[in-house]
């Protein structure tokens, strides 16, 4: 039986964090010995924020390393910069013809974004979701690992799929779905109490994979905490839930027991808790950092990485637009 194809892909506006590490990279490594996987920097998606050149090239080599450092293993899977596959662009041209107003600025994340930088609302981040379409569909993928932030988008790639298919009397592309290995997509808290793990302008909301220990310690120690509770088992606020999600990811379950027994009978001390969970996130960091560090220092090797990932991802891609042309008419 045929593998089943798997796409997804990062973002390269900085270093990796733990939030991209369980909600994708962990997924990644998983899936590289059952499934036919492309893996991508989305260097074309980072354009929406105008990165400066030497950033972009910097942040591509970083985001490289770390998927190589965390497990990813370029001999089998395609790990490739998505500017390296042309074919991507004229897809998303593609479908942008298909792709109407009303449901590009219906999406919430467009809206979002336009609401916190109303002065950057590009053409780029209102047809953000086709570009994530032309993603998946140029290599006609089965599964997508996502985040919750990113289940519109796909919907909205299965919507584009089925538009093409009307629109030229085919069943060419299939309709990709989410793939997870729980029951529910992944979902990091950030330290700031509320949302995911995620960039911001002071960096502390994530605990970066290239951290080192005394940063992260005083990240986790400045995390979001309340005056503690004022009753017996009763329902935690969302920035304290969140904290205590941050535990049960990073520490032992007898660890998290004892912290939540100690929340329910009014005894928590949150300097302990804190204290706790820095150790424990500074020991699951630090090899990570190593490992990072080395590869960023064999610029042979990661080109080797990228051109191979590339010849993978070419050769999918190409296939899949020369059969789109001859669909369409060219």
């Amino acid at each position: 039986m045929e593998k089943k194809i798997v796409v997804s892909g990062i973002r390269p506006t900085g270093n990796l964090h733990l939030g991209n590490y369980f909600g994708a990279l962990r997924n990644f490594i998983r899936m590289q010995n059952e499934y036919d996987c492309y893996f991508f920097i989305a260097d074309y998606h980072s354009l929406t924020t105008h990165p400066h050149p030497e950033h972009l090239r910097q942040n591509v080599k970083d985001i490289l390393a770390t998927y190589v450092a965390c497990g990813v293993d370029p001999e089998k899977v395609a790990i490739y910069a998505q500017s390296d596959v042309p074919e991507t662009a004229e897809l998303y041209l593609f479908l942008n013809m298909n792709a109407y107003l009303g449901e590009l600025e219906r999406c919430t994340s467009f809206k979002d974004k336009a609401r916190q930088n109303p002065n950057n609302v590009n053409a780029g981040l209102l047809t953000y979701p086709s570009l994530m379409a032309a993603d998946i569909l140029i290599h006609k993928a089965d599964f997508v690992p996502v985040g919750k932030d990113q289940e519109q988008h796909l919907e909205m790639t299965r919507v584009f799929a089925q538009r093409f298919n009307h629109m030229y009397g085919t069943e060419y592309f299939g309709q990709p779905q989410a793939f997870n290995f729980g029951n529910n997509l992944v979902k990091i808290p950030g330290l700031d109490g509320s949302g995911k793990m995620g960039k911001s302008e002071s960096g502390n909301n994530a605990v970066f994979l290239t951290d080192e220990d005394e940063v992260i310690r005083k990240k986790i120690m400045r995390a979001t905490t309340d005056s503690g509770p004022t009753g017996m088992n009763q329902e935690k606020p969302e920035a304290i839930a969140n904290l205590f999600q941050l535990v049960r990811v990073l520490c032992t379950r007898d660890v998290y027991d004892t912290f939540d027994a100690a929340y329910n009978n009014c005894s928590i001390r949150y300097g302990d808790l804190k204290k706790q969970l820095a150790e424990d996130t500074v020991r699951f960091v630090a090899p990570f950092r190593e490992r990072i560090r080395e590869i960023l220092a064999d610029d042979a090797y990661l080109e080797k990485v990228r051109r191979t990932g590339e010849e993978k991802a070419r050769e999918s891609a190409r296939r899949t637009l020369a059969e789109v042309r001859h669909i369409i008419g060219f």
